[in-house]
């Protein structure tokens, strides 16, 4: 059956609709036929998958970033009720900002190659996370790291990756902090709180490593709490968190990094949250993870 691409053309502050020649043309010259729906609003990508299942559609491709692959996830899902097969094949066009789920499963940058990928049309099942009623593919956080999203958001003066690192030091500078009592299967921790990343991969905003060894393929959640008492603490572990081997960020004291199947912490007050970067409507005290192990089949090189 043809396959159904979803565009989103705002992804990566609209490079991704600049760049949709170049990748139609790829798909084409690789000999993929394909169906094009378009995003036009917040959370269209959710409908828009949900309709290419219901519609029949085997195979989804996302041409967008992160947040445009989390937004299609859920979508997918409104047809699986957890213990069959995920109803559709995800495959990923690589036009985001930071582009981490891609990156951190090797898919390649190239067009073309992706495109050959499609047509290869080798998977591997990928875990799937869920926080409350989100489904995420790739990460997933509370305490700092969404509020430095909150941040990026109303940054217009630069764009791409530095984005984030502008952002990162904003948010540093309020200095954000909760007390929170965490649980997961195998511990828990009550106290001061500066984040908590919940990862499925490595990688998240382009170039921060929070939860270094997660690996999408394991049937875990890998996530990472910590705190840090001043500003100084936070900039001091911030070059740590860009780093994805020796000196990584859960070398650091007062880091813990943990393998898990399920998670749940409350906080003293809301905090902003996010799945795959995309931002929680309100922000909320009380979380619950859990992880669907080799639930999506994913394309890959």
């Amino acid at each position: 059956m043809t396959i159904k691409v979803i565009l989103n053309p705002y992804s990566n502050r609209w490079n991704a609709k600049n760049r949709w020649t170049e990748a139609e043309s790829a798909l084409r010259a690789a000999g993929v036929e394909f169906d094009l729906s378009v995003s036009e609003h917040t959370d269209h990508i959710v409908d828009l998958a949900a309709d290419a299942v219901r519609s029949g559609f085997s195979t989804l491709i996302v041409a967008g970033g992160d947040g445009s692959i989390g937004e299609a996830v859920n979508g997918a899902a409104k047809s699986w009720d957890t213990k069959s097969a995920f109803p559709v094949t995800i495959g990923v066009l690589p036009l985001g900002t930071a582009n981490d789920l891609g990156d951190n499963i090797g898919i390649p940058r190239d067009l073309s190659e992706v495109a050959r990928m499609i047509v290869n049309g080798k998977t591997r099942q990928i875990d799937l996370g869920k926080c409350n009623e989100r489904y995420f593919i790739n990460n997933s956080a509370a305490g700092l790291e969404p509020y430095v999203s909150t941040k990026q958001e109303k940054i217009k003066w630069i764009s791409g990756v530095p984005r984030y690192l502008v952002a990162a030091v904003l948010g540093i500078m309020d200095k954000p902090n909760w007390n929170a009592k965490i649980e997961w299967d195998g511990g828990s921790y009550e106290g001061p709180l500066s984040l908590v990343s919940v990862g499925n991969g490595q990688r998240t905003g382009g170039v921060f490593y929070m939860t270094p060894h997660a690996d999408p393929f394991d049937g875990r959640l890998t996530f990472m709490h910590g705190y840090r008492s001043t500003r100084l603490g936070m900039f001091v572990a911030l070059p740590s968190a860009m780093k994805p081997a020796e000196g990584n960020i859960a070398e650091l004291a007062g880091i813990v990094e943990v393998d898990c199947t399920w998670l749940k912490f409350s906080l003293d007050k809301p905090s902003p949250a996010h799945t795959d970067g995309e931002l929680f409507d309100e922000w909320i005290k009380d979380f619950e993870y859990k992880i669907f192990p080799s639930a999506v089949p994913i394309l890959v090189p």
